[in-house]
């Protein structure tokens, strides 16, 4: 009988770095909080409608997966989905004049926040179904097996949605035939509302794949370098044909579930003591000065760069025009040739 997976340690020794990837790291974090915080502003002006799930706390979970994929490995998530976006390279242009449902958009003003793609970046979306990504997340993997192409897929899902039937469903067929996925959930703690502890028999969630024989990993969420070593290590296990691997990624949402949640299930000391504390962006920024790989003035100016790309992606989602009514019905099926 095979060995059921056991907790690996969280941290053996110190990451290994260097002043250039804890300088890019910095930079790809702050770029995706910046964009958050900006688009949270333009929810409250009445400019972004619908949902919108911000990612602000979360930064480090998709900062060090990103450094650990090859080019060709692909990603794909559910609604909380910006960061994955920024992440994957796309541009917070089109990222932006999506959300304000502009043609500028990546799917020209029709999808919204929740629904964004990129095959050109092998970013996949972007999903309103809670815990559907994870189901395609398994067959992109099936694809990468299929087609030989050394590829691995990275499928992300929150605490919440690892209580999902089809999720279960998914860890039985990628480890019955060794797809080359990875299953990264990113638990922040309170799903859509409710906390770990009330919603989950079950709450190391890492362990969630014990019955499938798929080995589990418990990673500090708000250390990129320990997520990217961690990462590192279930896409080798998945890419050299060992089957799936489960990262859970301990992490915080500093926000809401959403624009429109109050958060009032937890206390706002809570929330400071965990942004005091574990601030993962903060966290680099004491290693970057620390080690005098920059100072005060460096990390100021890298703020302001990035402080204009956001500003000048939120000018773009407002000038471009929004979808004319014509384009209503276009790009919704597939067009069928005749006699098909």
């Amino acid at each position: 009988m095979a060995k059921k997976p056991a907790k690996k340690p969280a941290k053996k020794s110190s990451p290994k770095t260097n002043k250039e990837e804890m300088l890019e790291y910095y930079r790809d974090m702050l770029l995706i909080r910046r964009f958050e915080e900006k688009a949270g502003q333009l929810y409250g002006m009445g400019q972004i409608a619908g949902f919108c799930h911000l990612y602000i706390g979360q930064e480090a979970v998709v900062t060090g997966c990103r450094a650990a994929m090859k080019d060709g490995d692909q990603m794909i998530t559910g609604y909380r989905d910006h960061a994955h976006m920024l992440a994957c390279g796309m541009s917070s242009r089109g990222i932006m004049a999506e959300l304000t449902g502009r043609e500028g958009g990546y799917s020209r003003g029709k999808g919204g926040s929740m629904h964004m793609f990129s095959t050109e970046k092998h970013f996949y979306g972007g999903h309103g179904i809670v815990g559907a990504q994870v189901s395609l997340g398994a067959g992109l993997g099936f694809a990468n097996k299929y087609l030989d192409n050394g590829s691995v897929s990275l499928a992300f899902f929150g605490d919440g949605a690892s209580n999902q039937g089809q999720v279960y469903e998914s860890f039985n067929m990628a480890k019955l035939w060794d797809l080359p996925v990875v299953f990264i959930i990113e638990n922040n703690q309170y799903a859509m509302g409710t906390s770990v502890a009330r919603s989950s028999a079950e709450t190391e969630l890492y362990k969630r794949g014990i019955s499938f024989e798929i080995e589990g990993v418990h990673v500090d969420g708000m250390n990129v370098l320990e997520v990217r070593d961690a990462a590192a290590r279930a896409i080798k296990h998945a890419r050299d044909g060992k089957g799936p691997m489960i990262l859970e990624m301990e992490t915080y949402r500093y926000r809401g579930h959403s624009m429109s949640d109050p958060a009032k299930y937890r206390s706002r000391d809570e929330v400071t003591k965990t942004r005091s504390e574990r601030d993962p962006i903060d966290w680099v920024r004491e290693m970057l000065l620390e080690k005098k790989w920059a100072d005060e003035a460096a990390l100021k100016a890298m703020d302001k760069e990035i402080k204009e790309i956001v500003k000048d992606a939120a000018d773009f989602s407002l000038e471009s025009p929004e979808p004319h009514p014509d384009e209503l019905w276009t790009d919704v099926l597939l067009p069928v040739e005749a006699g098909t």
